[in-house]
């Protein structure tokens, strides 16, 4: 949509956020709501030995398509890709509802993820194009609030809903709001019009959507096959007229440093969840409702945190405080969760929790921001693809890992058999915190910018 000279309404771009917001929390909600439900899935539909794919397809089909959006909103107007995520989203949601057999399912979760890996590219790069980064900060809260509150929300909503309504609910419930942000963000939304002449990336889109399914599935021959297609695709970045991830970008230690924390942070905070909700079902003994309100106060303190950190940033400009104080939270956390067993007094569990929730909080939307620092307009789909596809990445290798580490150390079917089991999974969050604290304490000593 344009507009004659001058500044784009306020109020209008306001109220396209919501609808943007609202978006993104129903994609973010989708990455993890089928945590408590996957049961009574598998229950209706079968598929006990394809199960997982119900949440690696959706967040692979994201992780794929991410970097795709990222360059097509660059190129031609973020607003239409935008408007094209929500619609396969959409889509993607009323498949799932009527899905009558596992493969299909899984089938819609594809198209579900799809959809998704677009709204959070597009709406990370809108916000760096509509706000300078200390203003920017304030709507990069919310956003922070959206991604992580709703995929450590998932498992109560899905949960609840799976009791009240059957497991389908919790796909239809994605359709009205959708179609509102949908129409919302079509109407609203205020964005300068842009069409670059250039050829597109097929030849990386193609290899680099190899690589990643290679490195997700990580089986010995598929890592192998990942691990060339990896080397293949930054050769052809190398002599692309406009690669999809420009590796100019990695130059700058602000972004690369981002990038590798987001990793870190995807591997971890996103990645674990579904297992401490099973950890409450099991070893805890609470029912899927139960398990999810008893994950409420740690969603809370995402948003607290989150809100607190978005505050301070847009008042400072410091930055590197927050992803520091993440990682170090989480270390706590992690060290406390691995003592956990079927003894531990829920209260305390539920302390720790809170602890990691306030780690989560700290870093998702503040490492996006970092990176979008001192970059071109034209680049801020292409950054908010890297940082976005990289989190996402590092959440399915989250999953792919703490699932082979929880397969392998689980022995019976006892609560003391399952916390035994999780215990490695809280163990392997260790390495990569360590990991995402030392990028986060290489990070430039810098105040974000009052203007673009």
């Amino acid at each position: 949509m344009s507009t004659t000279l001058g500044a784009p309404p306020r109020a209008r771009n306001t109220l396209a956020l919501v609808g943007l917001f609202a978006a993104v929390f129903l994609a973010m909600l989708d990455a993890q709501v089928v945590a408590t439900a996957l049961p009574r899935m598998v229950g209706e539909l079968g598929g006990a030995t394809s199960f997982t794919w119900v949440t690696t397809a959706y967040l692979l089909a994201g992780s794929v398509s991410a970097p795709v959006y990222g360059k097509l909103g660059d190129l031609f107007g973020r607003k239409r890709v935008v408007l094209v995520s929500i619609a396969l989203f959409v889509l993607g949601s009323i498949a799932c509802a009527l899905a009558p057999t596992m493969p299909l399912l899984i089938a819609a979760r594809v198209l579900q993820g799809v959809g998704s890996g677009g709204l959070f590219v597009a709406v990370a790069a809108i916000i760096g194009e509509l706000f300078p980064g200390r203003e920017g900060a304030r709507y990069f809260a919310w956003f922070s609030i959206c991604f992580a509150g709703s995929s450590l929300a998932g498992p109560v909503v899905g949960g609840v809903l799976t009791d009240l309504a059957g497991w389908r609910s919790i796909f239809l419930v994605n359709v009205p709001i959708g179609l509102i942000a949908l129409v919302v963000v079509a109407r609203f939304l205020w964005l300068e019009r842009r069409r670059k002449t250039a050829p597109f990336d097929f030849a990386g889109i193609v290899v680099l959507s190899g690589a990643i399914v290679g490195l997700t599935l990580a089986t010995p021959l598929s890592a192998s096959i990942g691990a060339v297609l990896l080397v293949a695709f930054l050769a052809i970045e190398r002599r692309a007229a406009e690669p999809v991830v420009p590796l100019r970008l990695f130059r700058a230690r602000m972004f690369s440093l981002s990038v590798l924390a987001s990793a870190a942070a995807g591997f971890v905070f996103l990645g674990s969840v579904n297992y401490l909700a099973l950890f409450l079902q099991t070893a805890g003994g609470a029912g899927p409702s139960e398990a999810g309100l008893l994950l409420l106060p740690m969603t809370l303190a995402v948003a607290a945190s989150s809100m607190v950190a978005g505050r301070i940033i847009a008042k400072t400009g410091a930055y590197r405080w927050a992803p520091i104080l993440s990682m170090t939270l989480g270390l706590a956390a992690a060290l406390a969760m691995s003592t956990m067993d079927e003894t531990t007094p829920l209260p305390l569990v539920v302390g720790y929790l809170v602890v990691f929730g306030a780690a989560a909080g700290l870093n998702m939307q503040v490492l996006s921001m970092a990176a979008q620092q001192n970059v071109a307009r034209t680049d801020l789909g292409a950054v908010s693809a890297t940082v976005g596809f990289l989190r996402s990445l590092g959440t399915t290798a989250g999953l792919t890992v703490f699932g082979a580490v929880f397969t392998s150390s689980f022995g019976t079917d006892s609560p003391a058999g399952y916390a035994s089991a999780l215990d490695g999974v809280f163990w392997v969050m260790i390495p990569a915190l360590v990991i995402g604290l030392a990028a986060s304490l290489f990070l430039p000593r810098v105040s974000l910018r009052r203007n673009h």
